[in-house]
């Protein structure tokens, strides 16, 4: 049996619509629009803060503009940040159900949703009761579908996944607001903060417990577990700190400069190509044209092992392998890993902000940052040029690497974190500090460290001697 459709409804639907266009309507459908795009902003917010990376607030850090300060100063009482994260959403999501409600109800009209429940409870829906219990119930379950889809979608998943992608834009457009809702429901948040922390003291047995660690607390724990007379020890606690910072560390930090770097001139003669071979022992050489910032390619040396008795005309360019891995800075370590795997290679130039070639990294540098010094018959004893002349009193080249340094002298590898800026060598943080090239004699102090220049060019620090005070 056909069933035409029904008039009532007809005339609900065209009632309804005469109801929008009303002014009031328009202006809480304006308002409905705010909050779910401020439930969307709130929501998105908390995956972008928490999602933010050590190397990203350092970075901030050093930017010192406004939006970073403010997002620095929120971060530093995460759970306070989250709880008014949290509670701010709430507040929004109950405003939307509750203005929701309210449009449906205008939306549709008492008359209208009276004619609702008659025309459910005479189409086979009387068992369930009569019909206004029928007109509630369906004015409950369109409130509740309705709103819980907008909310999931336009307020949850849509804004965290683009916040998950844009991490740092996010923060910055969100670090005002958050940073006034942080005033507002800071009373609220602190009670909340105080109430989870004693929950979680009952729980753990600790009434001070809190769940965010730092590498420095981590590091503190691995010395705890090292004993002082035993270098096995030792070197296991070195290689898990390895471990716990190789994600912040980046390829500046760990690569060999340019002025140090063994490379071949494309127009070299072979029998001085295989001279500088015997000379320096390496594997893997690179190949320039007129400058080192015009790479040619790389020589490998074990392509030349049948060609090793050749006259000074043999034409070796031939054997340069065109692929080269080029990576930025600013790579961390734990990403250039993974390229090296997926490129299966060991050798990388690396380039500075302006396309020019800084130096190269290799896969060696790169394990070292974990599991310590690989050295090989042609490696030298020390690769880190210095002297010791006593506990505590060290003489180093003014290149000598920071994380070199800090190795030597036994501190922290983020000891030098608040001064040095964009510097990775022992000369650019005193250069760093002082602004200048500083002259000989003159001293330098840092925390427990005692800087004296030692010589100097006309164009760089050549040596330091580094005093840690008593």
């Amino acid at each position: 049996m056909d069933v035409e459709p029904p008039s009532e409804l007809i005339y609900i639907c065209a009632s309804s619509l005469f109801i929008l266009g009303s002014s009031g309507m328009m202006l809480s459908l304006f308002l409905l629009l705010l909050l779910i795009l401020s439930s969307a902003l709130i929501s998105g917010s908390e995956v972008a803060y928490f999602s933010l990376s050590p190397s990203q607030m350092i970075d901030l850090q050093d930017e010192g503009s406004a939006s970073s300060n403010r997002i620095i100063s929120l971060k530093e009482k995460p759970r306070t940040l989250l709880a008014t994260i949290l509670i701010a959403n709430n507040f929004v999501n109950i405003a939307i159900v509750v203005l929701s409600d309210y449009l449906i109800k205008e939306f549709i009209g008492p008359e209208n949703l009276s004619v609702i429940g008659d025309w459910f409870h005479e189409h086979g829906f009387a068992w369930m009761g009569d019909a206004a219990w029928l007109a509630s119930v369906f004015m409950f379950l369109l409130t509740v579908i309705g709103v819980t889809f907008i909310l999931v979608l336009f307020g949850e998943i849509a804004p965290k996944l683009y916040a998950n992608l844009n991490n740092l834009k996010f923060s910055r457009i969100m670090a005002g607001p958050l940073t006034f809702l942080n005033t507002v429901f800071g009373p609220l948040s602190r009670i909340l903060v105080n109430w989870s922390n004693r929950l979680e003291g009952r729980i753990t047995g600790s009434e001070n417990y809190q769940s965010n660690t730092s590498k420095e607390d981590l590091d503190a724990a691995i010395d705890l577990t090292v004993s002082s007379d035993d270098e096995s020890s030792e070197e296991e606690a070195d290689m898990l700190k390895g471990i716990v910072k190789f994600g912040d560390v980046s390829t500046k930090q760990i690569m060999k400069s340019r002025v140090d770097v063994t490379a071949i001139d494309i127009t070299t003669p072979f029998n001085e190509v295989m001279d500088v071979i015997k000379e320096t022992g390496y594997s893997r050489i690179p190949v320039y044209n007129e400058d080192f910032d015009t790479i040619e390619g790389i020589l490998y040396v074990k392509d030349l092992i049948g060609s090793y008795s050749e006259t000074k005309d043999f034409k070796w360019v031939d054997l340069i392998r065109k692929s080269v891995l080029y990576v930025p800075e600013s790579k961390k370590i734990d990403e250039l890993l993974r390229e090296f795997q997926s490129k299966r290679t060991h050798i990388a130039i690396v380039v500075d902000e302006y396309g020019g070639s800084a130096g190269i990294v290799t896969l060696e540098d790169v394990m070292e940052e974990v599991i310590g010094d690989i050295k090989d018959e042609f490696d030298e004893e020390d690769e880190v040029e210095y002297v010791k002349l006593s506990d505590g009193n060290y003489i180093f080249e003014g290149k000598s690497l920071l994380n070199d340094v800090c190795r030597i002298i036994g501190v922290d590898s983020y000891y030098f974190d608040n001064e040095k800026g964009e510097s990775d060598s022992l000369a650019g943080l005193i250069i760093e500090m002082t602004g200048a090239i500083p002259k000989i004699e003159t001293e330098v102090e840092y925390r427990d460290i005692l800087f004296k220049i030692v010589s100097v060019s006309k164009r760089r620090i050549e040596k330091i001697n580094l005093r840690i005070k008593e």
